[in-house]
């Protein structure tokens, strides 16, 4: 029998099933799709997942070769200019990378970690049992496992099979264009701003409201820039077109904008969407089936959260699942990561609906900006929501334990993204004397030079006890890790 099966070849089932491997598990991914999709998608990673990718040595395979993640001097939230520059704590890191390119990074370590993906393998039905879970496919023979993970995507056919409803909104009232373009090389200045002749400078990377809708420009290091547009109450034009995506800017600008066809390779991205959906699964787990990223919540891309919020709920559940397939996990272990994500995934819900608002058009939405403009001149409004579109926000109730960093996302220490590449519980101890017991083959143990305090860290790098002596350690131990 395998031990899990993973519904989605997508980069939030990939990351899944690398945490996996790690951890001992080899998990077998089913994908629909017989080869990868040349579909477009997100331009880049927002938020902790990036130093989170780093600790696992994968943020190398996307960067500069010899480079450290750094905080991202400026971002931008409902159409304003986030200054971060002035931060004292800057927890914001962007890397501009596209998606195609992390889906195929996480398929090389999911293969050198030796994790069977099969293509061309679709999900039709499950049934649970006791002990397990049996998968159905279009073709083929059924699939006995001890667990399914539906990485499925928002239309999710595992989340369906189970019957988990999938409450929220959706709205209909708003029309998206994106398209690559090309455009004159005089009109691109030094900062990758595109000049609008009878406009201005439309900046990079930002979301640039008017009184007649949205416009955001993305050049690339890659390939094409993207142009996006966003309206109210525009009516279908036919097929999406690059005629459609001029005319929208030309509404959004009140100015003609020179846009001709791409230039590049390819793949070329032409696309219209319609309204939106917000929504967040009624749960994430009914019995042997969880849920993990889109299959279990969906929301506005805007400010980009979606990649951060789902690979960072496939490193929460990983070493989870993984120890309850193992028999390491603690009681109950399995039902925190519903426990601990589902607040994760509300509090974007929350901030991509207030950016959503934020970007429309009316005399009642500029005044709120106004006010709103006024907030951000405060630093530690935008300390705040900086912290929240990173999810660095983010504190997970850790039982006993006690002490100012625990709950918290493990700080930025020396050594620390070599230590945390395993996956394994890591025990940081600056006395070399503390002495986790029976949990000495979970736990990896080491010095920790220039802290004042010894940390326990989880496999996802959350802080789960501190301290100078053994106590209250073995406690801590016990709450997330049965003794060997």
């Amino acid at each position: 029998m395998i031990e899990v099966v993973i519904a989605g070849a997508g980069p939030n089932g990939l990351m899944l099933a690398c945490e996996l491997a790690l951890a001992g598990v080899r998990p077998v991914v089913l994908e629909r799709l017989t080869e990868p999709t040349d579909t477009q998608r997100a331009n880049g990673l927002v938020g902790q997942v990036i130093r989170m990718l780093d600790r696992r040595g994968l943020y190398e395979r996307l960067a500069t070769p010899g480079t450290t993640p750094t905080p991202a001097p400026r971002f931008t939230f409902g159409a304003f200019p986030l200054d971060l520059s002035d931060l004292p704590d800057n927890p914001l890191y962007t890397l501009l990378v596209p998606q195609l390119r992390i889906e195929r990074m996480l398929t090389e370590r999911a293969a050198e970690l030796g994790v069977d993906i099969r293509r061309g393998h679709e999900v039709i039905g499950l049934t649970q049992g006791e002990k397990s879970v049996t998968v159905e496919l279009r073709e083929g023979a059924p699939i006995e496992a001890e667990f399914l993970v539906g990485a499925d995507g928002g239309r999710s056919t595992v989340r369906k099979l189970t019957g988990i409803d999938f409450p929220g909104v959706t709205s209909d009232d708003s029309v998206s264009r994106t398209g690559h373009v090309s455009v004159p090389a005089d009109l691109i200045g030094p900062d990758g701003s595109l000049t609008v002749p009878g406009f201005g400078a439309i900046p990079p990377f930002q979301h640039l409201r008017t009184e007649h809708g949205l416009i955001a420009w993305a050049p690339s290091p890659d390939g094409d820039p993207k142009l996006t547009t966003v309206e109210w109450g525009q009516p279908p034009e036919g097929e999406a077109s690059l005629d459609e995506l001029r005319a929208g800017a030309r509404r959004v600008l009140g100015t003609d904008i020179t846009l001709d066809p791409p230039t590049g390779p390819g793949p070329h991205l032409m696309r219209r969407l319609f309204g939106g959906n917000t929504r967040i699964a009624e749960r994430y787990r009914a019995g042997r089936v969880l849920l993990l990223g889109d299959a279990a919540h969906v929301h506005s891309a805007i400010g980009g959260p979606g990649l951060n919020l789902g690979l960072q709920d496939a490193v929460n559940l990983g070493w989870k699942l993984a120890a309850e397939v193992r028999g390491h996990a603690a009681e109950g272990l399995l039902d925190t990561y519903e426990s601990e994500r589902h607040p994760a995934a509300r509090r974007v819900a929350m901030h991509t609906q207030a950016q959503s608002l934020l970007i429309q058009p009316g005399g009642e939405v500029t005044a709120l900006r106004e006010l709103f403009g006024e907030l951000l001149d405060q630093p530690a409004t935008r300390q705040h929501i900086a912290g929240l579109l990173a999810g660095a926000d983010i504190t997970y109730d850790m039982g006993p334990a006690t002490g100012p960093l625990v709950g918290h996302w493990a700080p930025d220490l020396p050594g620390l993204r070599d230590l945390t590449r395993t996956a394994r519980p890591l025990l940081l101890d600056p006395t070399a004397t503390l002495d986790p017991g029976p949990w000495s083959p979970h736990v990896d143990t080491a010095p920790a030079p220039g802290l004042d305090t010894a940390l326990l860290l989880r496999p996802d790098c959350y802080i789960a006890w501190q301290g100078t002596t053994n106590d209250g350690l073995h406690e801590a131990l016990a709450t997330w890790f049965r003794a060997a």
